[in-house]
């Protein structure tokens, strides 16, 4: 004998048959055995209003990180991965692709600021790829105003990491 499972349709119906007060009730628990919900929660109740001064905080988050990057290539590789866990977490909570794009045209300016440009590590450098390939598929799934603006941002980050990498092949990652 299994447990049954539900889908999004048949919980969304349960919860509209329920008074208010057993709906917070719910909310209160579920948000108790994940952290990650918690923050989803607090970011619904205080921040979703204003989500360009919320992109701009991770951003200023971010920052910070970065220049807090360790010298050594593992444990800078490492940092650089829980700035990308932080970034998509948050993206996933403002669930917006032009948000997305904004935290990593970011991403990537910091990193041409503060990693060591002439690393030999491949594990930072399959980073920063891999950030630009993200980019170049989400500019492509936008708009065609919003990606006009925003493929104008990718390319001049793509100049800007050309002429800072040396190993960076930026015909690779043209829109």
């Amino acid at each position: 004998m299994s447990i049954p499972t539900y889908g999004l349709q048949q919980i969304k119906k349960e919860l509209q048959h329920l008074p208010q007060e057993q709906l917070a009730e719910l909310a209160l628990r579920l948000i108790r055995y994940k952290k990650e919900n918690k923050e989803l929660l607090a970011y619904l109740l205080f921040d979703a209003h204003n989500e360009q001064d919320f992109v701009e905080s991770i951003k200023a988050e971010a920052g910070f990180m970065f220049s807090q990057l360790p010298a050594q290539a593992y444990f800078a590789a490492k940092a650089l991965r829980k700035i990308l866990k932080m970034l998509s977490k948050y993206t996933k909570f403002i669930g917006a692709k032009p948000a997305e794009i904004e935290l990593l045209l970011n991403f990537c300016q910091n990193y041409l600021q503060y990693v060591v440009r002439l690393t030999s590590h491949k594990p930072i450098r399959l980073i920063l790829t891999r950030q630009l390939d993200k980019l170049k598929t989400a500019i492509g799934k936008l708009h065609e105003d919003l990606q006009f603006d925003y493929s104008q941002d990718y390319n001049a980050l793509l100049e800007d990491a050309d002429s800072k990498l040396p190993w960076l092949n930026k015909k690779s990652y043209l829109l």
